[in-house]
Order: structure tokens, then sequence, then C-alpha cells
């Protein structure tokens, strides 16, 4: 027997005091900025008054939440502590008697479970990279061996290497990791499915990061937060918690126009406005405005995060009304059409080339490269392309739509096989290729231009750098 997913209560936008019009002026901002979302939900009193995935994201698949991980990972520390397992005035090392160095600093000594929430360890940078790269995969450890130079509360550094230790110190006190322990407490009064958490080399959940759910789990995230901890009538989480974590603990900068330099609570930032977000790299958002009543929820591919705040603060916030609006009926229905519409433009440039018939079937023998591709082949039909990629010793083969996204799976973003949408065409003698990792914010594009018999490929990001241009040749028969 299928199970029905309880999903959360639709309205019109000005049956809950926003126009219409706004949220079109938002989408307009966000195209007219060049800020690549690839979905967003938005509440109002309770209600999705708006919602929309830009083709080919969407609304059933999970998104990677990079740094929005926190928040969750804050919820589990504060349902631990309302159920006595541990105090946020425990002392960190406490709980890893056999990983603390033989003699402790003054400030590793002083470092409690706040001081971790709030990113204020009082280490003078981020603790991760040590973390990931410790032979023995001992993280914890690590974090533990690592110079603390001030006073741990006095001194704010986004460490996540500290919400890590959080992730940890879960563990400890329950026998649970952070999936485990938030699926009755947490995910499953919430009606969050699917969710997937990355682990440590000792199976730890990172905590900082990789928690993968959809864009609708973050806008019931957000909701239960913006309740104060209610949901459906039922008490998840205690309000003084919820006022706490959301809350400034300590300052991150001088204020101003930036949106993280407001202060910083527990794993939660404050923003312009009076109003305090999750968020994580390339614009993964829940943005919770209490005095408006309101919750947003966002993914994205993009590095100008306060680009898209902008936007919302610009066009969102001022727009809502304290009550109802008269229905447009207008605005309504260039929404709705809006919404359906949204789209990440699939290049189309040339359908095809004389050369596909050269290149057909042959290998290409890549040279040495940081990303481990040894090997290239394309093949080419009427509506597709078949590429196949050899990264090490896997061999992944991606379907390539003419023009039109086709599905695949690929290992070559992680060593795990990751959903991809892909298209080709033509520029001039030049193949483009464009590959989108839906659940992920990433999106590449692989230039490939062949000369005889050799090829030059180059790659692009949405987000990160490029890659250095990569050259190969045709391989003889063996």
């Amino acid at each position: 027997m299928e199970t029905t997913h309880l999903h959360l209560p639709r309205s019109q936008p000005e049956a809950q005091g926003i126009p219409s019009a706004a949220v079109i002026a938002f989408l307009n901002a966000v195209q007219e900025r060049q800020l690549e979302l690839h979905s967003l939900m938005l509440l109002r009193h309770g209600q999705v008054v708006a919602e929309g995935w830009w083709t080919p994201y969407a609304s059933t698949v999970p998104h990677m939440l990079f740094s929005l991980s926190k928040s969750f990972t804050s919820t589990a520390i504060g349902l631990a502590a309302s159920e006595g397992r541990l105090s946020l005035d425990d002392a960190v090392i406490s709980y890893f008697p056999e990983d603390v160095p033989g003699e402790i600093e003054p400030n590793l000594a002083l470092m409690r479970i706040r001081h971790l929430l709030m990113m204020g360890t009082g280490h003078a940078e981020d603790t991760t990279s040590r973390m990931t790269q410790s032979e023995d995969g001992n993280w914890a450890k690590a974090f533990l061996q690592a110079s603390v130079q001030h006073v741990p509360g006095t001194h704010f550094v986004y460490n996540s290497g500290a919400t890590y230790m959080l992730s940890a110190i879960l563990q400890k006190v329950t026998g649970q990791n952070l999936l485990e322990y938030l699926q009755p407490r947490l995910f499953d009064p919430l009606d969050i499915v699917g969710m997937t958490w990355e682990s440590c080399p000792l199976g730890i959940h990172v905590g900082g990061w990789g928690l993968n759910v959809t864009t609708e789990d973050i806008a019931k995230f957000g909701q239960l937060y913006l309740q104060k901890g209610v949901w459906n009538g039922q008490r998840l989480l205690h309000e003084e918690w919820v006022d706490e974590a959301t809350s400034k603990q300590i300052s991150n900068g001088d204020g101003g126009t930036s949106d993280w330099a407001q202060g910083y609570g527990y794993q939660f930032w404050q923003c312009r406005h009076g109003l305090y977000r999750g968020d994580g790299a390339f614009g993964q958002f829940c943005i919770v405005m209490p005095e408006q009543d309101a919750v947003l929820a966002m993914t994205s591919g993009t590095n100008d995060l306060q680009g898209v705040m902008d936007a919302v603060w610009d066009h969102l916030l001022p727009a809502m009304e304290p009550s109802l609006l008269s229905p447009d009926q207008d605005s309504q229905a260039k929404l709705a059409e809006r919404l359906e519409g949204l789209a990440l433009e699939i290049p189309r440039l040339q359908p095809n080339s004389p050369l596909e018939a050269t290149i057909t079937g042959n290998k290409y023998l890549l040279e040495d490269n940081a990303q481990h591709w040894k090997s290239i082949s394309l093949s080419f039909e009427d509506d597709q392309a078949v590429v196949v990629l050899r990264k090490r010793e896997d061999e992944n083969k991606i379907n390539v739509g003419r023009g039109d996204w086709a599905e695949g799976t690929s290992r070559l973003l992680q060593d795990e096989d990751k959903r991809t949408l892909s298209s080709f065409t033509w520029a001039e003698d030049t193949l483009q290729l464009t590959m989108r990792y839906v659940e992920t914010p990433f999106a590449f594009t692989i230039l490939m231009q062949f000369e005889e018999d050799k090829v030059i490929l180059n790659v692009k990001s949405n987000v990160l750098s490029d890659l250095p241009e990569i050259q190969g040749r045709i391989m003889a028969d063996l």
C-alpha cells in the first residue's frame, strides 16, 4: 500500500496578504541579475502561496543543503538538551577523553557545547580542512589538537568542524547518528522522508554539511521554527530553545548592509530586518520572517547569496500586508503561468555537425589530469549522444539530449551515482555538453574541440572554478 505524504496547505498570495505582482517582481529581479535559482517555496500564515522549480530541477528531487544542514544539527542538540542527555554548559573535552592532547590548553578546557553552537570556539580559523585531511580519519581528535587562540565565546569564526563535534557528541550520548536520532523527533512528525546525510570515515554524520532534502522539507523546517517549535498542535521543540537558537549569541561583524555581519545564533544567521535564516553554500536558504509570519525556502546554484537576499528584501518583504488582499485574478494567472514555466535555458546553437560522423566511436586517451579522467568516447544518434568517460576504474556512460535534457546518472562528481540531466549542442566545430547534477547546486559545461586525431576539453562550472584544459588523442587499435 502506497504511503501518502502530508504536504503543506496551499493558498493564493492575495488570500495571505501578498500581491502576486510582488512575487513576479522578485522572479524578474532574479532573472535580471542572472541569479541561478533552482527552486523556491514561499509560505505566509502557514500556507504555500508561491512555489516553483526551474526545469530540470523538480519538487520530488532532494537537493544538497551544504551548511543549511547545520541548523538541523543544532536542532538535534536542542532536543538532546531538553531530554537531559547533555547540557550546553558541558565541557567539550569531557566527551573525548581518549582524543584530547597530552597537554590541554586553558582555552580548550574552557570550550563548552554552546561555544560549538555559536561558532565561538576560540579558534582563529576553520578546523574543517585539518579534520578532513587527518590520516587516521579521527576528525574529533584533529579538532581537539588544533590550537585555541581566543577565549571561547569571545571570537566568531565560521567553523564547520564545530558542527561536526556537535554531531559526534550527540552520537556519544544517544548511540545514534543524526538521522536516527532526528527521525522520530523531527522528520516523522514533519513527514520528511528520503533524507540522506554524509558521514565521516568513522561513520559519524558530518553535521556541518551533507544533508539532502527537498524544498518543501526545508519549508516545513522553517515553519516549525516560525511556530516556536509546535507542529500540528504538538510541541516538538521547547520555545526557549527556539528563541535562544535563533537570536544573536555572538557578534560576527558590524552590521551594515551585509547579511553575514548581523550576528549569529546557534547555527542560525541573523539577517537584517529582524529575520533569521539557515543557509548553505551556493544559495540554499531557509529564511524565517517572524514579524511577517512568513518562511521562504530556496535552493540555488549561485555564488551571489547576498544578491538573492537583496531581491527578497527589495520585493517580497515590503509587499507583505497585515490583512488579506482582494483577489487579483489577472496577476494570479500571470504568476501561475510564470511559476509553471520556470526553466534554466538549454543551450541550442547548432543542432548537429558534419564532425559527428568522423568522431563517433573514437576513443580518446586523455593526458594526466587532476580529475583522474582517463578516456572519453562519443557516439551520436538521432536525438541524443552517449558519452563514455572513464574516471579511474569507473566507466561513466552519460546520455546527452540533442538540444534537450536526457536523464542519466554519473559518478564523475562524487564516487557515488548522482542523477544528471544533460544536453548538447554545436558551436561550429566545438561540441558543447551541459551536465546538471540536479540533486546538487553544480552544473558543468564541457567544450570539446576536435583537431585531426586530437581532442581538447575545457570544463566550466556555474559556481566552481574552471578546470585546466585537458588534451587527448585517439587511442590506436590494439
